[in-house]
């Protein structure tokens, strides 16, 4: 099993998170895998210090498959703003909390339907918040 990419978190996205955690079952599947990530994360930093090219909270990314060279057009969001239709995918999912905190050029197993893992390269990151000053979503 390959080992997962170091990640950076903002402290903000650390705290909002924590509180969504705390507000659900820690026994379901995407609490206990959120909270693996947060408890991994190398770099815990101020929303004005995280580069422009890591995932973070409300992120919209870009992504491709490895083997069939699918892009994926992904928005990370809370799980109350989720909506596959419209590429919204839950931090509770597991895409979602694997792609937390991920650089620009680093990839990530992606669990997908029906027992297969696909690997994903994250190949940009379209929007951050922390970037475009969006602090407050």
């Amino acid at each position: 099993m390959s080992t997962s990419p170091a990640i950076t978190l903002t402290r903000l996205d650390v705290q909002r998170l924590e509180k969504l955690i705390d507000s659900l079952d820690d026994t379901l599947p995407g609490v206990v895998a959120l909270q693996a990530e947060l408890d991994r994360a190398e770099n815990v930093v101020g929303h004005e210090e995280v580069p422009a090219n890591v995932v973070t909270m409300n992120s919209r990314v870009h992504c491709r498959e490895e083997s069939s060279g699918k892009d994926y057009h992904l928005t990370l969001v809370y799980p109350k703003d989720a909506n596959a239709d419209e590429g919204k995918i839950s931090i509770l999912a597991p895409v979602g909390s694997a792609l937390l905190g991920l650089q620009t050029g680093q990839h990530i197993n992606w669990p997908a339907p029906g027992g297969k893992t696909l690997k994903l390269e994250l190949l940009e990151v379209k929007y951050q918040p922390e970037a475009a000053g969006d602090f407050e979503l």
